[in-house]
């Protein structure tokens, strides 16, 4: 059975000479990172996997440092590179209330018992995630993930339940 990666964040650049790395991420997923002991950079369609030896964060980015990855030259071959870990990793450290993007791409909104779109997109704007959510009339508007407007999310019978507030679909 094949392995699903996900995208965990990015090495952005060296940091120092000792191999360390500057890595970019979501907000608010530090304790998910402190956690992992390894994680894959993709290379063609292999993932080849990757010891973390520490990890720590400053206000602007995480400096990740890998085992047998000790000088500057060793790390800038991943520059740009995206880090992975497998689904089930990323699955087993969701919150209650957190869904995988790919989760929720396709399914169905619905305003009470009337569908009035599907999820298209998932963006951020930095205060929250959105919803893309295509409606009939093929306009795209977007929904704050946020629990007074996502009702509930039921991922086994692919529909999400929104409160429709006047102005929220176009």
């Amino acid at each position: 059975m094949k392995n699903n990666y996900i995208s965990i964040g990015k090495i952005l650049n060296f940091h120092g000479v000792q191999g360390e790395a500057k890595l970019g991420y979501s907000k608010n997923r530090e304790d998910f990172l402190s956690q992992l002991k390894q994680v894959y950079v993709q290379s063609g369609d292999d993932y080849i996997p990757l010891e973390v030896a520490r990890i720590r964060f400053t206000p602007k980015c995480g400096i990740i440092k890998f085992k047998g990855i000790d000088t500057l030259n060793d790390i800038l071959e991943y520059k740009n590179k995206l880090l992975f870990v497998e689904e089930t990793t990323a699955r087993e450290n969701l919150e209650e209330d957190e869904f995988l993007i790919d989760e929720l791409v396709g399914l169905d909104v619905y305003d009470g018992d009337k569908k009035v779109g599907a999820v298209v997109g998932v963006s951020n704007n930095g205060a929250s995630d959105l919803l893309s959510v295509k409606t009939h009339g093929d306009k795209v508007s977007l929904v704050p993930f946020v629990k007074a407007i996502v009702l509930s999310v039921d991922i086994k019978n692919r529909r999400i339940q929104i409160n429709n507030i006047e102005g929220l679909l176009s």
